[in-house]
Parts: structure tokens; sequence; C-alpha cells
């Protein structure tokens, strides 16, 4: 079998990136190695291209019911012992979903990192459904559903503004899926979404840490590298294309559960693989500018001028293989009205696209980006979420290790064009969460004991 050992460029900004290499076996499986010999330790990752946004029609909640099957047992390992093994080598390990990717890691002393890459090549090919433990897992999915987005108004009202952002584009379904769905997914819609996305050619595995490539590379040879291609995938996703946004749209969820009301709007913008040259970064210095930070313009106008909201942020979405978003979200303080709290987020983002931002905001944002780039290549699970995140996405090596360049060379020119073309109301959703006062003694936040309630995990 051959294999290909591709070094990351060596003209790269960040010392730490230039420890990437990149490498394929011939079955397709892409490989990233990070080394880090500050301790003994390694994280493993395995990617695989594939999330809600590729589940078929009518089963939203497959991609993120399957992660969670993923450890009810394979050919070597019995159901729920993948993660006490892990546990009992010393490590941690964990999985997501998201609409464009699932992920699997541990983190592990790096002497047992041959151990976990052997288990998760036999899940790769080799899962067992227990009929049981198929429908005792899809109960456990309908509680964290209740749990996390049901019983959290805050979380409704996110899942509403994405059904209503989005009119073509599966972004619009929930990553846990819709209830209704969730209730019919069964054993065999599970086996065929794992048959048809689980393959090497089709994931990248992403180590960082006290290793070098050669020795991940000969590992993955003999545990991956054994694992036929599948031919159904590889190809790149091809999914509805969402229209161009010809209205703006209002969500308004009234709850009795909420103690004070919220404002949230979503702009449809490109995301980091969508988006033309130079856009996604000016994208993330305008929503550090508008509002990351408490010196931010959105924070500084909301809650220190006018005082009519007690928290104001904005953020900008883009690691994803389609579209991003831009968002914004304030909380009321006081009795203030939410039109009001969105008639001065609209003044703000209006003064922008008319007038732009100052040199001196435009350097204080980029210095605070690159400051978290740096920040976050100084952890070995940092760095393995970055690459492999990017990678599953559209983005490559080349383009992780030239972020820094790319966001020192945003101009206040690219700022207020981004802020121009995409901040338009009609590419917008915007939510109200509104408290029903008459309901506000129903609430009870901890449990009959005086507990509080705990996460679902």
């Amino acid at each position: 079998m051959t294999l290909t050992l591709i070094p990351a460029s060596a003209a790269q900004p960040s010392k730490a990136s230039n420890l990437a290499f990149h490498g394929k076996l011939d079955n397709g499986l892409e490989v990233v190695v990070v080394p880090d010999t500050r301790a003994p330790v390694v994280t493993h990752m395995v990617w695989y291209r594939v999330g809600a946004a590729d589940e078929p029609q009518g089963k939203s909640g497959i991609a993120h019911f399957l992660e969670h099957l993923m450890f009810k047992g394979s050919e070597k390992v019995p159901p729920g012992e993948f993660s006490k093994i892990v546990a009992r080598l010393g490590g941690q390990d964990n999985a997501f979903t998201s609409q464009d990717i699932t992920s699997y890691f541990q983190r592990v002393a790096k002497e047992k990192l041959p151990q976990v890459m052997e288990m998760e090549a036999d899940r790769m090919t080799n899962l067992k459904l227990d009929e049981k433990e198929v429908l005792t897992e899809r109960k456990v999915i309908l509680e964290e559903r209740r749990s996390r987005v049901d019983n959290d108004p805050g979380a409704i009202l996110q899942e509403q503004l994405m059904a209503a952002l989005y009119v073509a584009h599966p972004y619009h379904s929930p990553v846990i899926g819709w209830e209704g769905e969730i209730r019919n997914l069964e054993r065999r819609d599970a086996l065929a979404f794992y048959k048809k996305f689980y393959a090497p050619n089709n994931a990248i595995l992403v180590v960082t840490g006290d290793v070098q490539p050669e020795e991940v590379m000969a590992l993955a040879k003999e545990t991956y590298g054994k694992i036929p291609a599948n031919s159904e995938v590889g190809a790149p996703r091809l999914r509805p294309a969402e229209p161009e946004p010809l209205a703006e749209r209002r969500v308004i969820l009234r709850d009795g559960r909420v103690g004070k009301a919220s404002f949230e709007r979503y702009y449809l913008v490109p995301s980091a693989t969508s988006a033309t040259e130079g856009e996604a970064e000016a994208l993330q210095v305008l929503a550090r500018i508008i509002g990351s930070s408490s010196t931010s313009r959105i924070y500084t106008a909301l809650v220190r001028d006018e005082k009519k909201a007690s928290n104001a942020t904005a953020f900008y979405s883009s690691i994803a293989l389609d579209t991003g978003r831009f968002g914004f979200y304030a909380v009321s303080a006081g009795d203030t009205k939410l039109e009001d709290i969105e008639a001065s987020t609209d003044r703000v983002i209006d003064e922008v696209i008319r007038n732009g931002v100052t040199p001196e905001e435009l350097e204080r944002a980029k210095t605070g980006e690159i400051a978290n780039l740096i920040y976050a290549s100084d952890s070995q699970q940092s760095l393995a979420h970055t690459y492999g995140w990017n990678l599953a996405t559209g983005r490559t090596i080349a383009d992780v290790e030239s972020k820094q360049e790319r966001l020192k060379a945003v101009t206040r020119e690219q700022v207020q064009a981004v802020a121009t073309k995409y901040l338009d109301r009609k590419r917008s959703v915007t939510g109200y969460l509104i408290p029903v006062a008459s309901q506000l003694a129903k609430v009870q936040p901890h449990g009959p004991d005086g507990s509080s309630t705990g996460t679902f995990h």
C-alpha cells in the first residue's frame, strides 16, 4: 500500500502550524498529524464528511442518532464498553454531530494510541446494532431533545429561527431532529446511513500530540488501511441550493418560562468555504468590532450608553460547507421593549454601513482575532478541531495555516463592503422571545428538593 506524506507549507506565519503534515492511504483516508512533544499525550480524532444536512428527507436526526449508536458495540467491543475501555486506559472520549460533520475523539497517553486507533477502525466497519439497544437509545435521544430544546425557550427560538432562515437548504432542520421524525427512526435507517457514509474515503484522521507523522501513518495503515473504500461516497456533496433571500422574516415566541425578553437576528452570509476571497475574514473582523466584546459597538450602545439591554453580542458562524450566519443577540434591561432594542441594533449596523469602521477598531479587532488563533494553537485538542473541521468542510491545510496572514490583510474597505452587502434586512430573520407574565409563577428552575436540575449527558 502506498503512503503519501505531504509536509505543510514551511512559509506560514504560525510556528505551531508548521508542524502539520498531510497524508493519504490508498483507500482514501486522509491523515493529518500535528506533533506536540510537551506532554506524552495524544488526541485522536476521526471526522466523517456527513452530518444532519446529508440526511434523507423525513429522517431528521439520523446522523446524531447514529453517533450515539456507534457506542453500542462492534465485533470486538461489547455494547457500552467503548468509553469504559478508554477510561480504563486513563483517557477521555466523546463524539459530536453538526450539520456538516460527525466526529469521534479520544485523548490518551501516547502509548495507548494503537489501541484506540484499532477500536475506532473496528467500529468504522464492524458496527453491530441490537434492536433492543436501538429502541433504548431512541428514548435517550427523545429525552435529550426534551432536555436541551423543548425545556429551553431560547433553544426553541433558535430552532425556529433556523427553520425560517433556510427555505430550501437542509440547514433548516435541527441536528438533533424533529421530535415526530425521531420517533420513527429505526435500526434499518441507522444501518443504511452507516453503510453509505462511514468509510475511509469519507473520513479524515487527525492526530495531535506526542507523535511523529511516520509512526501515525504506519499505525493508520495497520488499522484503517485494511478497510475498503466505498464507491458511493467521496464526491462533492450535492444539496438543495438556498435561493437568494427576497424578504425579511420574523419569529415571535411567547413563553411563560422566560424571565427576560430577548432579541435575536440571523443574517444569511457566506461560510469560510463559500465566501469569495477576503470576505470570510472581513466578516470575522466585523463581528468582533460590532459585537464580540464589552468594548464593541453594540455592547457600548445598548448596554453602557442607552442601558436598554443587560447583554448584547454579535457573532459570525463561518465553519460550514455551504452558508454561514451573522447573528445578533440582546437581553432586555428592565421593561425595555424589544422594538427599541431592535431599533438601536439597526442604528449600529447602519452606522457601519454608512461610515465604516475606524483604523483603531480595525487594528484592535485583527489583533484580538490573531491572538485567539495563537492561543488555540497552544492546545492539541483545539488544533485537532481546527484542522479536522476545516478539512471536513471543504477547506485545506493551506487555508488553515494562512488564516493569520489573511486576517492581517483585512482592510476597512472590506469590512464596510461585507456589512453593506450582507447585513441587509431582506437576508435576515428576526426573533423575539417574550415572557408571558401570567405564567412566570409556574417556572420551577430547581428540583422539588431544592437541588438544581441537571443537564442531560
